[in-house]
């Protein structure tokens, strides 16, 4: 199969959040089972042609490779992408943001023709792509080079939806009958999102609860009624975890190595994390890591809510992130009153968060609603203990098996199931076996990659 993969970020070129991990990993899995794969991502001012070997393809169009022989194609312009942040900087938002990815949605398109690969899947990640299954059922919908071209939509974060004013709809070169409630109109504005739900083949997200839940009023930031009315072409996928870099057997950001058959290195991995963030040595206290932005969508209102009675319970806390200053300024506010407990890092370090996952005894994740989640997937990994609210793709991966649940959003629920893991932590033998089944978990890109496959049959299949 040819398939086309359409992002905004790429791992690992340029990346701001989880949508970059998948749409770097994905092809380097579909490459391995056999599919014929290129990538086409704008050229950021921050992507070094040098560093990535990238040579002129086509005027205005630079490429490189990935994977094996996976071709990215970077289409580049001086005026929307030679310029700092992929979409904004410290003053928000680019002002020009749908010119930007309107550019690049028509670029990809024409590309295609240019370089003469006719592909059977276009597969398109959230609104900064979603206009290319509106384009190509529209504008290009005359031109034979791209009829029978099929369109899969991933919404990786349904609370983003690309929304501009009416007044700028004219620059997408759309007819004005598109700008209605069955086309890309959205409260008076244009929402580019909805577009490409409207007009893809099949919608998919990145777990299967998720697609459930954003088919509801509480989850579906007011496309829930789009996404009901085409509730056959919705599915759920959930996202793998490269095990290449997440692996604690070969892990070299962390002071011990270990495994699932002898874990006895993680004992180390924690007495070097209490070490570096400045925490008494307590092998029987059991050690909480959060790597996590600090928002309410990632549990933050409840936990800073319930944070002051928690340290009371015989605890360590390692925090890692920015976020929120209201946030920043409780948790600030926690270090001070528990400097043995807490060790707050208000910043983004890689390595940190390394063995922060093989460290700590227990990864904190509340999150009120999470699409999938890689923090809990990465602690299983290393048998970290994922403790997590009943939400979108911590529901698929945690289980009393592997794990601690809560299913009420609240201080109390979030207090009564740390209790629960701090009793459990003190059973030495239980909790190895706990640690055991969780490091056993198998949560690959090879798994996911073949429901790909099959999603890209049942777009094709449709007319």
């Amino acid at each position: 199969m040819k398939i086309v993969m359409c992002a905004s970020e790429v791992v690992p070129f340029a990346k701001t959040g989880g949508l970059a991990d998948v749409a770097g990993a994905l092809p380097l899995a579909l490459e391995k089972e056999g599919q014929e794969v290129i990538i086409i991502m704008p050229r950021y001012k921050e992507i070094d042609a040098a560093k990535f070997n990238l040579k002129p393809a086509k005027p205005g169009i630079l490429s490189g490779t990935t994977g094996k022989k996976i071709k990215v194609y970077f289409i580049e312009n001086e005026g929307y992408f030679n310029r700092n942040g992929l979409y904004g900087d410290k003053n928000g938002d680019h002002p020009d943001n749908l010119e930007r990815f309107s550019f690049y949605c028509r670029k990809a398109l024409d590309l295609l023709k240019d370089i003469d690969f006719k592909p059977d899947i276009i597969h398109c990640h959230d609104w900064q792509s979603s206009l290319i299954p509106v384009f190509l059922k529209t504008i290009y919908a005359k031109d034979a080079f791209y009829r029978k071209i099929h369109t899969v939509l991933t919404i990786h974060n349904i609370g983003y939806q690309g929304l501009f004013p009416k007044d700028e709809f004219p620059k997408l070169g759309l007819d004005w009958n598109l700008f209605n409630m069955e086309g890309l109109e959205f409260y008076g504005k244009v929402n580019i999102l909805k577009g490409g739900m409207v007009f893809a083949d099949a919608i998919n997200t990145v777990s299967p609860t998720y697609a459930k839940e954003i088919q509801t009023k509480e989850f579906g930031f007011g496309l829930e009624g789009v996404l009901n009315k085409r509730k056959d072409s919705v599915f759920g996928i959930l996202n793998g975890l490269d095990y290449d870099i997440w692996n604690p057997e070969a892990d070299k950001f962390i002071a011990k190595n270990f495994s699932s058959s002898d874990s006895c290195g993680k004992g180390k991995d924690k007495e070097d994390l209490e070490a570096l963030c400045k925490l008494p040595l307590k092998k029987d206290v059991p050690l909480f890591g959060i790597v996590s932005r600090l928002a309410e969508q990632k549990g933050f209102d409840i936990l800073a809510e319930g944070i002051d009675d928690i340290c009371k319970m015989g605890i360590q806390m390692v925090i890692l992130g920015t976020g929120d200053q209201k946030y920043h300024d409780v948790m600030q506010g926690m270090v001070a009153k528990y400097p043995k407990v807490i060790s707050l890092n208000l910043k983004f370090d890689d390595v940190l968060a390394h063995k922060i996952y093989a460290g700590s005894d227990i990864f904190l994740m509340p999150s009120r609603y999470e699409p999938c989640g890689l923090g809990q997937l990465i602690s299983l990994r290393y048998g970290t203990i994922p403790l997590v609210f009943k939400t979108g793709g911590l529901a698929d991966t945690v289980n009393s098996a592997n794990g601690f649940i809560f299913d009420s959003y609240s201080k109390a629920d979030l207090a009564k199931t740390i209790k629960k893991s701090i009793a459990a932590f003190k059973k030495k033998t239980s909790w190895s076996k706990l640690m055991y089944k969780a490091m056993k978990c198998n949560f690959s890109w090879e798994a996911s990659a073949k429901k790909y496959l099959d999603l890209y049959a049942k777009a094709k299949a449709k007319k």
